[in-house]
């Protein structure tokens, strides 16, 4: 019997009117909510049972595909905060771990 583990630490989305990224920290801002998105589809599509998946979708999903749509148990832990000026953010998170 052999194994595999993948362990990602998924950036949260950035809200940039409210983080007024800028440059390069704007660029990686959209980069992650695309990859966010992509995979939040893949969730739907795995979950409807659909027969077209969108790996191809973002290199996150490519590098999940394994652990996602395998054979395999997969788990999201979601960070959260109990401060009331990140409920927004707290919220959002929570919806997306609720897809599955």
């Amino acid at each position: 019997f052999t194994g595999k583990m993948a362990l990602v630490d998924l950036a949260g989305s950035e809200r940039v009117s409210r983080s007024k990224a800028v440059g390069e920290t704007l660029e990686e801002a959209k980069k992650i909510n695309v990859s966010l998105t992509a995979l939040g589809k893949v969730i739907d599509a795995l979950v409807d049972q659909r027969q077209h998946v969108p790996y191809r979708d973002s290199i996150l999903t490519r590098v999940l595909e394994e652990p996602l749509g395998g054979n395999c148990r997969t788990t999201l832990l979601v960070a959260a905060s109990a401060c009331a000026q990140h409920m927004e953010m707290t919220l959002s998170s929570m919806r997306f771990a609720t897809r599955t």
